[in-house]
């Protein structure tokens, strides 16, 4: 019996170091916290996200390309899939600023999202330049993160496309209306830039046809100076939404931005705010070509 207590004891002072350092390494302040979080991210490190964030069910946050995360289930399956497609994350904090106020904390923060996939060639890397906002809680003594909002602090990624852009402006001759011998018929390779996606659209003379994703469909509102607006539809995921992209000289690319309009019965979503980025290629012309015509 007095073997048991003493290998009893022994076992206790073995183990209570380790609970004494684990304790210690929790985050003291929101500051460190917030560092903490992003780190983990960095390093996929999933349990310990899970452990400072908050999992109330009613709990709303905002991601870019108009995600939107209700509770701690969706956020979690969503980092799943990111930490699933990127080899590798790199994410340095360029500027960060809290205040507190008793067992509240709030942030704003300008951080560098680097992502690395793999491609053919090897590893490809983005480098996505982000803003984020969030509120913070302490709860029995430790530091949460409840929600958050983040979007794209370059004004190339989010902002509308602006007449002031050397790469974009319209030169002073051109016409501020639409002009007739325009055409955008063709068959046209997509890009998503943050999510590099791929996929094929298929225009007739006016900028209206589908394309190759969730079954969708392009409809061009207006073509002026080389700024090409309209919206797009995807019944497949049931999703829609508006384009903006500025066409090249020779009119056989476009650059520019895409966001959400609603998210299945979500319609409440902020235009411009929530979405990507998108290169456009024209790969083959179809005048009078019946394959290439708008069905």
């Amino acid at each position: 019996m007095s073997l048991l207590r003493c290998l009893s004891w022994l076992g206790l002072l073995i183990f209570m170091p380790i609970v004494t350092t684990a304790t210690a390494s929790e985050p003291s302040d929101p500051e460190s916290a917030i560092r903490r979080l992003v780190r983990a991210n960095a390093e996929k490190d999933l349990p310990t996200l899970s452990r400072m964030m908050a999992h109330d069910a009613d709990i709303i946050s905002y991601g870019v390309a108009g995600r939107k995360y209700v509770g701690w289930p969706e956020l979690e399956q969503g980092m799943k899939e990111e930490f699933l497609n990127a080899q590798k994350l790199d994410i340095p904090i360029k500027e960060l600023r809290v205040w507190t106020k008793g067992d509240f904390a709030w942030y704003a923060m300008e951080l560098d999202y680097i992502r690395y996939v793999t491609d053919g060639t090897g590893l490809k890397k983005t480098v996505l330049p982000m803003r984020e906002t969030g509120v913070l809680e302490r709860r029995d003594g430790r530091w949460q993160l409840l929600s958050w909002h983040e979007s794209f602090r370059s004004a190339q990624l989010s902002a509308p496309l602006s007449s002031s852009s050397t790469e974009s402006s319209p030169s002073a001759g051109e016409s501020i209306h639409a002009s007739p011998d325009t055409d955008l018929s063709g068959e046209w390779e997509i890009l998503e830039v943050e999510d590099d996606k791929r996929y094929k659209a298929t225009f007739d003379r006016n900028g209206n046809g589908p394309y190759t994703q969730h079954g969708g469909r392009f409809t061009t509102s207006k073509v002026m100076n080389r700024l090409w607006q309209g919206t797009w539809q995807q019944p497949g995921n049931d999703r829609e939404g508006g384009f903006e992209v500025f066409l090249s000289e020779d009119g056989t690319q476009a650059k520019g931005i895409w966001w959400y309009s609603r998210v299945g019965s979500q319609k409440n979503i902020p235009p411009r705010e929530h979405g990507g980025t998108y290169q456009w290629k024209k790969v083959t012309s179809s005048v009078g070509s019946k394959a290439m015509r708008d069905p």
